[in-house]
């Protein structure tokens, strides 16, 4: 499990690598998609899950775009190990179905697709494609399902040079006010 040091560690460290195709380094997306849930008015914890929706791409670096190659890096699932334990399931779960998100959102909103990056689009033929109708239902109904399209949405959105936003040191404090307390077998 890390902790909100080491993750703000991974932000400092590999945050400048540049967000595939996209005009934003790691740090720069997940501060603006934190930014943007802020500025919508969500929860701490969607907040904290905005911040942190793609830090297996930091936790797993596959280099420079990996859809390019042919490569589904499933990031969404990757951070989960490390986060689970300082974080309850209003931070994971959405993390964990962002990239459904975008499946549900392709099969639900016709213009959704249309409106998303060519990284985006190769990445999601390599996710699984557009969900069918039975499936965008299964998945809506889903706990935090909701959450997790709210988040899809920033991230589309967290892809802007120059946007001005809160530092990490500001949503470090978030993440600290998110974390749950460890349970009796973990003081133990």
């Amino acid at each position: 499990m890390l902790t909100v040091p080491q993750i703000c560690e991974l932000f400092e460290q590999g945050g400048h690598e540049m967000y595939s195709g996209e005009p934003v380094n790691q740090l720069q997306h997940a501060l603006q998609s934190a930014t943007l849930a802020e500025q919508n008015g969500a929860q701490q914890e969607l907040i904290c899950a905005a911040l942190l929706h793609d830090l297996g791409h930091l936790l797993n670096p596959q280099g420079e775009t990996p859809s390019a190659r042919g490569v589904d890096d499933t990031h969404q699932y990757f951070a989960i190990p490390y986060l689970r334990g300082l974080f309850g399931p209003a931070v994971l779960e959405p993390i964990r179905l962002h990239v459904d998100a975008k499946r549900y959102l392709c099969a639900t909103d016709a213009g959704y697709w249309g409106r998303l990056s060519e990284d985006s689009k190769r990445s999601l033929e390599l996710q699984g494609g557009v969900f069918s109708v039975t499936d965008a239902e299964q998945f809506i109904s889903r706990p935090y399902a909701a959450d997790a399209v709210r988040l899809r949405l920033w991230d589309d959105q967290a892809k802007a040079a120059g946007m001005a936003t809160p530092d990490l040191q500001y949503f470090s404090k978030l993440m600290n006010a998110c974390k749950v307390a460890p349970s009796r077998t973990e003081v133990a």
